[in-house]
């Protein structure tokens, strides 16, 4: 009988990463148990977001701005107002 992974004839790649910190094994590890994923997923995302190059879709990108723009248009900012909320509960 062959093994479960070999079924459909091919094998993914295996690595092991040795010597890690232990500041950073904790984070991963923390890390993953936030996002509800194994350590090795959490690994796998983490190196896949930086070796990835993420290609952003410039009009998506300008909708989504457009549409905040909408959101909060109603909402002026002025210095006074800004400077009333950086200044509430300082008294």
């Amino acid at each position: 009988m062959k093994p479960y992974w070999f079924q459909w004839g091919f094998t993914m790649p295996a690595l092991t990463i040795k010597n890690i910190p232990d500041d950073l094994y904790l984070r991963l590890k923390a890390a993953a148990k936030v996002h509800r994923r194994s350590l090795n997923s959490e690994i796998l995302y983490c190196v896949e977001r930086t070796l990835v190059p993420y290609k952003m879709d410039v009009a998506e990108h300008l909708l989504t701005a457009r549409r905040l723009r909408e959101k909060t248009a109603d909402y002026q900012l002025t210095d006074e107002l800004l400077n009333v909320a950086k200044n509430d509960g300082r008294k």
